[in-house]
């Protein structure tokens, strides 16, 4: 007995196993577990909205088996959407067959949304179908059902689109633009020649200028070399959307993508005789103006001395907009090469061409440049020294042995080139050149020259105490306050002793500047300074203004509590002043602590602030006393 049930057993899994092969030859799918849960939800009363969350998840774990259940659902406008979502992720010919099959009953929204599922799912199968739709009478579905067959890329449907287009249906724009997206298609699978052609159908065809540009720029990436002529009939053309799409195309080919360098030169030479041949009337000049920045764009990493001869060209002659855009683009793609060329634009009587010359050396790449530069400083003229010495600030060239000598140049314009440039390049044992110009200059023209080259150059030293030892030395005379300026924006131990030692002078002018830059001090070691001021100030002019600024380092630097607290206590016993007093107590409520509950609780024995310094100990209390978060 036991025998026999252990070969009814063997039998029945067999037959089950052989039910699961023949199953799975049939096409049919076991639902999973989730699966299986889900599809109940479709089948039951659930509310749509929990439905349409169902389809969703379907996409993720729905097989075949749920196919039926879904395409059950194309025909509900509220979860037609949603089931197509499930559909179009659903691998396997089941999915693709209940599209098909839905499109016959189907129409509205519906009918072009389970079109555009087919086109998602690339159906081969469907473009018979497909095509049929393409003159239907709702223009919604025939514009899906060209997209759909633009989307499935194959020659059949490239062929279908290509007739169509020719035979003029109602909504040729709509093929058109299925006719280049299968172009890509074929282009993807190889297939040149035919992606090509349908390109140039639908440059030719009869359809809106943007179409038209959309073949023509697809049709010029996929030809290479070969496209180049469609490339300069498309920047030829009169029509504005028509040149732009080539403008566009003009910053892609053999660049980008999948860069070619013998074709990005052959793009760069074609664009270069564009601009070379532009008439100076403002139309073309604008158009040639904007092919050069395509240029330059497409040179970023520098240009081949044809493309950099040719910008040179349009930089020296022509129309005004033509020049400034080549120059600027000079500082992009050029080298060394060009410097000597924009020079000779940087000696230019229009001011603007002068200019943009200079800022393109400027910022042109490499040493070689600044050999260039420099290698020309012995030999310049006064009047080409200017934009040379400029030059060597502007790059930062480190030759301050050779401007030093600039400083003290018969030209006016040659010494305040020097100057400006040393601002940029001096370092600290040659600040002395800058600091004596600064303190003695020759005019108004050069003061202002030199303060500000003296400026740029202090705050740039790595050793602040050194640069202020160098300042502080030529304080003196009719210059001192401009010098006291500076060493307050150098600032750091040196320059604060320097500033304090004028602030105590008996000149009240160079007191009130002094004064002025420690009240605005930007570091903490100002405030015994300041102290001593307030409290040793016999005539009491500038009290007021050093009290405050102490004050102000007690309420906005970052301080310790117990360095914080005593300085609000001697700040307190400096001044009789009620109102000083109660901008102290202030500080003490900002930043609650132990100790400035301490000076809190001492400023009440004061009777001109006792009620302030109460309210200031409740307060910062009830702040001590809350739990901290």
């Amino acid at each position: 007995m036991r025998r026999d049930r252990r070969l009814i057993g063997l039998a029945v899994a067999a037959a089950l196993l052989l039910c699961a092969v023949d199953a799975r030859s049939q096409g049919v799918t076991t639902a999973s577990g989730r699966e299986r849960e889900l599809l109940a939800v479709l089948r039951s009363e659930t509310p749509e909205s929990e439905k349409a969350i169902t389809c969703k998840l379907l996409a993720i774990h729905g097989s075949a088996a749920a196919v039926g259940d879904l395409a059950a659902l194309l025909g509900n406008e509220r979860l037609s959407s949603w089931a197509r979502i499930a559909l179009e992720a659903i691998p396997g010919p089941e999915a693709d067959a209940a599209l098909r099959t839905a499109t016959e009953s189907l129409a509205g929204l519906e009918l072009v949304g389970v079109i555009n599922s087919i086109g998602v799912r690339s159906d081969a199968a469907a473009v018979g179908l497909l095509e049929k739709r393409l003159a239907d009478a709702d223009a919604g579905v025939a514009a899906a059902a060209a997209a759909a067959l633009g989307r499935i890329g194959t020659p059949e449907a490239a062929a279908i689109l290509s007739r169509a287009l020719a035979a003029g249906v109602p909504d040729r724009d709509a093929v058109a633009q299925a006719c280049v997206v299968a172009a890509e298609r074929l282009l993807a699978a190889d297939k040149q020649a035919e992606a090509v052609a349908l390109a140039n159908a639908v440059w030719v065809a009869e359809v809106s200028e943007q179409r038209r540009a959309e073949g023509a720029r697809f049709a010029i990436l996929a030809r290479g070399e070969e496209g180049i002529p469609m490339l300069v009939e498309l920047l030829r053309s009169p029509a504005k959307r028509l040149f732009n799409m080539g403008l566009f195309t003009a910053r892609e080919v053999g660049v980008q993508g999948r860069p070619d360098a013998a074709l990005a030169e052959a793009v760069d030479l074609a664009l270069v005789r564009e601009v070379v041949a532009a008439p100076a009337t403002p139309p073309a000049a604008e158009r040639a103006m904007l092919v050069i920045d395509a240029l330059a764009e497409r040179n970023k990493a520098g240009a081949g001395k044809a493309v950099q001869s040719a910008i040179l060209d349009a930089a020296a002659a022509g129309a005004k907009p033509v020049r400034l855009a080549a120059i600027r683009a000079l500082g992009g793609v050029g080298d060394a090469a060009v410097v000597p060329r924009l020079l000779a634009i940087a000696a230019d009587p229009d001011p603007e061409c002068a200019t943009a010359a200079r800022d393109a050396i400027g910022v042109l790449p490499g040493d070689a440049v600044d050999r260039e530069i420099t290698t020309r400083l012995a030999t310049a003229d006064a009047k080409a020294l200017p934009t040379l010495v400029g030059l060597v600030g502007d790059r930062r060239i480190a030759v301050v042995t050779e401007i030093i000598p600039l400083v003290d140049h018969a030209d006016a314009g040659v010494r305040l080139a020097a100057i400006a440039a040393l601002g940029s390049i001096v370092d600290l044992p040659n600040l002395d050149v800058l600091v004596k110009k600064a303190a003695a200059p020759r005019d108004e023209t050069e003061a202002v020259a030199a303060t500000a080259a003296l400026r740029e150059a202090a705050v740039r030293m790595a050793d602040r105490d050194a640069c202020a030892e160098k300042i502080a030395a030529s304080a003196t005379g009719a210059r001192q306050t401009v010098l006291l300026d500076l060493l307050g924006d150098v600032g750091g131990t040196r320059a604060l002793a320097a500033v304090n030692a004028a602030a105590k002078s008996g000149d009240e002018a160079i007191q009130d500047t002094a004064t002025r830059l420690l009240g605005k001090w930007m570091t903490a070691d100002a405030a015994p300074v300041l102290l001593e001021l307030a409290t040793t100030d016999a005539a009491g002019t500038f009290r007021g203004r050093c009290f405050k600024g102490y004050v102000r380092i007690a309420r906005q630097f970052v301080l310790p509590d117990d360095e914080r607290a005593g300085m609000c206590r001697k700040a307190l016993a400096a001044t009789q002043d009620p109102a000083a007093r109660k901008s102290v107590i202030e500080i003490l409520v900002r930043y609650p602590s132990a100790a400035t509950l301490a000076v809190a609780k001492e400023a009440v024995a004061m009777q001109d602030v006792e009620a302030e310094a109460k309210a200031a100990v409740a307060s910062i209390e009830a702040k001590l006393a809350k739990p901290a978060g």
